[in-house]
C-alpha cells in the first residue's frame, strides 16, 4: 500500500490531478475517511487531471453526480445518506461499481465493499480495476492518503 502525506488542500487535489491524468476507462476509485478528510478535494483534483472544467461538489444529497466534456466521463458517487447494500441496488446506483463507462470515484465505499482487512481482496466481487483509498485527518491542514490498486 502506497502512502503520501498532504499538507494543504491545494496537495490534495493536485495529487487528484495526477490520478485523473493517467486514468484509464473503466476504473472504479473507492473512498474512504471521515467527514471532511479530504475525499470531495481529492476528487475536484481528479476531475481536472481527466479534462473535465465543470465545478465538482459532493454529491451527498443528489448521491450521484455525472461529469463530461473531459477526457472520459466522471461519475462521483456519495454512499453517506444509503445504509445498505440494499438501499444502494434501489438507489439504482450498481451498476457504476463494476464497469462503469469512464471512471467512477465512489465516497463511503465501504458501505457497498466492506472493510477489507490484511488487503484480502476477492477480485470477483469487485471491479476490474479497483483503487482502494484511505484518507486520514493528521491535523486541521495534513491527510494521509493510502491507496492500493487491485486489477488490471
Amino acid at each position: 500500500m502506497a502512502t503520501h502525506i498532504s499538507h494543504s488542500p491545494a496537495e490534495t487535489e493536485a495529487w487528484g490531478e495526477t490520478w485523473g491524468r493517467a486514468a484509464a476507462g473503466g476504473l472504479v476509485i473507492g473512498l474512504t475517511g471521515d467527514l471532511g478528510a479530504g475525499k470531495t478535494q481529492l476528487v475536484k483534483g481528479l476531475a481536472r487531471g481527466l479534462g473535465i472544467t465543470a465545478r465538482v461538489h459532493s454529491p451527498t444529497f443528489t448521491l450521484v453526480n455525472e461529469y463530461a466534456g473531459g477526457r472520459l466521463p466522471l461519475f462521483h458517487l456519495d454512499l453517506y445518506r444509503l445504509d445498505t447494500r440494499d438501499q444502494i441496488i434501489a438507489a439504482g446506483l450498481e451498476d457504476f461499481f463494476y464497469q462503469p463507462d469512464g471512471v467512477a470515484v465512489i465516497e463511503w465505499a465501504e458501505r457497498w465493499f466492506g472493510e477489507i482487512k490484511n488487503s484480502q481482496l476477492r477480485m470477483q466481487n469487485y471491479p476490474k480495476r479497483y483503487r482502494r483509498v484511505c484518507i486520514e485527518t493528521l491535523s486541521e491542514t495534513e491527510r494521509r492518503i493510502s491507496y492500493e490498486d487491485f486489477g488490471a
